[in-house]
């Protein structure tokens, strides 16, 4: 690189600023340049500048011709922590379940907060809490509760009693959020909650079990206004149906009859435009213990919006015959799912037999066809960032084997766990970035805007199991992690 003489200003090319002022050791300060000195200086800025200018091209062609490019410049990798109220504290249980963003400015990201009983609202642009919604009265949520529904402290409590749980935008001024026996409505311009919408118990015979129990994960169908919301705790497990636009419950569907008896439960769920479906992770079944996709087909549900069930009533899902698909999925138990590019379909799965590999599964979400298995797995929530093609998957059961090695394959102080966030390209389906994170750190959204991936973590030392890597930088007392995803 050419050096300019000492006496002349820095030359104003792109990146060359910073790197005269880098090298530069001494300048001529409070004297003017002679006429000579100032042309020389000219023809030297002139110089420089071409030099820079062909260095800038060839350097594009070498890049170009290498496959380089933007996705070059940058890399997956950390940019910043928040510390929530009531959440981020020395050796606390943080509880919480799953996250979500909305992108309609100003940007924010939510995740459900069972330990202030919240969903906590983080604006995106400056990494800040903004406020955290608790409703009140019979729109309070559960927060952590025993088995009997009293309050207690999160490090005791009771999942199928405690909310909220799932989050989901539903309008871009709406947010539902599940919580025990009810899906609470958010209303994003006050960030109060307006109603309660009841989705159990059911009656009938064979339905003692389906009260007191939280409504967890949701997806929601744009086509027509409709969110599906799981509760997988009861036996039977049973999704419940809501018309977003009158925040009614319109159908509620039992997993049960023929194949579907004895159903493990279900997980998370997306809508697909494309086949007009509801596509839901069934933990498993009889033909497949290890877990299935079940693909509903839309028309089912919205017969009943002009006509709704009575609430308690149902129908089982084996009613709707053969047009509901079953894709098997081998050793996964799976529990994150996102739609991804194309007809993709990314499954995460979360094994619990000793010597599965934690894997991510990729679909073909037509047929079923397993397309890859990334040794990626053992997580929560998965996502999808249409902006970069890449998914973010939080694998908080991650360890340094890639495999459970403990039956249920969770973590203890006897199986430690170094969870990870993994960063997968859509398009060659292929891993390119594993950061680690924060003890049970098994919620992820992103923003596709800013490429802003979030997780919310607990603190070193609850609940037992956490294995820090000296490469995670995020507090010993829990909080909010913020990576990117490019």
């Amino acid at each position: 690189m050419p050096m300019l003489p000492t006496y002349c200003s820095p030359v104003h090319s792109p990146g060359w600023e910073a790197t005269v002022a880098r090298r530069q050791t001494r300048w001529v300060v409070g004297f003017p340049l002679t006429p000579n000195a100032e042309e020389e200086c000219a023809m030297q800025r002139k110089l420089v500048k071409h030099l820079v200018l062909g260095m800038a091209v060839t350097a594009s062609l070498v890049l170009a011709g290498c496959g380089g490019g933007d996705d070059d410049k940058t890399s997956p990798g950390p940019a910043g922590d928040i510390s929530i109220p009531g959440f981020t504290a020395a050796g606390n249980t943080a509880s919480f379940d799953l996250a979500t963003v909305t992108n309609t400015s100003p940007g924010r990201f939510y995740f459900t907060d069972r330990n202030n009983a919240a969903v906590d609202v983080i604006d995106i642009a400056t990494l800040t809490l903004v406020t955290q919604i608790k409703g009140t009265g019979t729109n309070a949520f559960a927060g952590c509760r025993s088995a009997s529904g009293a309050p207690v402290d999160c490090s005791s409590s009771n999942s199928r009693r405690s909310g909220p749980n799932g989050l989901d935008p539903v309008s871009a001024t709406k947010l539902y959020a599940p919580d025990v026996d009810n899906v609470k409505v958010i209303d994003l311009t006050t960030f109060t909650v307006t109603k309660s919408i009841t989705v159990g118990p059911l009656t009938g015979a064979g339905f003692a079990d389906t009260n007191s129990a939280r409504a967890d994960e949701g997806c929601f169908d744009k086509d027509h206004n409709i969110y599906m919301v799981s509760t997988n705790q009861p036996n039977p497990t049973f999704a419940s149906f809501i018309d977003t636009t009158t925040d009614t419950l319109i159908a509620t569907v039992t997993w049960s009859g023929g194949p579907f008896d004895g159903a493990a439960g279900n997980e998370a769920c997306v809508y697909d435009s494309g086949t007009q479906s509801f596509l839901v992770n069934n933990g498993g079944t009889t033909a497949n213990p290890r877990g299935e996709v079940d693909v509903i087909p839309a028309g089912f549900i919205t017969q009943f919006r002009a006509a709704p069930m009575a609430l308690g009533a149902s129908v089982p899902i084996n009613s709707f015959g053969a047009a509901v698909k079953r894709f098997p999925l081998p050793a996964c138990d799976p529990t994150g799912l996102a739609l991804g590019p194309g007809n993709d379909l990314a499954v995460g799965c979360r094994p619990g037999v000793v010597g599965n590999s934690l894997t991510v599964l990729i679909l073909d979400r037509t047929n079923g066809a397993i397309l890859a298995t990334i040794n990626a797995g053992g997580g929560d929530q998965i996502w999808y960032d249409p902006t970069s093609n890449r998914y973010a998957n939080a694998a908080s059961r991650w360890n340094s084997t890639g495999q459970v090695t403990v039956t249920g394959g969770a973590c203890s102080a006897t199986n430690l766990c170094t969870p990870q966030l993994f960063i997968i390209d859509a398009a060659t389906r292929t891993v390119v970035a594993a950061l680690p994170t924060g003890n049970n750190a098994h919620v992820v959204a992103v923003d596709p805007v800013t490429g802003k991936v979030f997780m919310p973590y607990s603190s070193d030392t609850a609940p037992a199991g956490f294995q820090r890597s000296p490469q995670f930088t995020g507090s010993a007392n829990g909080g909010v992690s913020v990576f990117t995803i490019k």
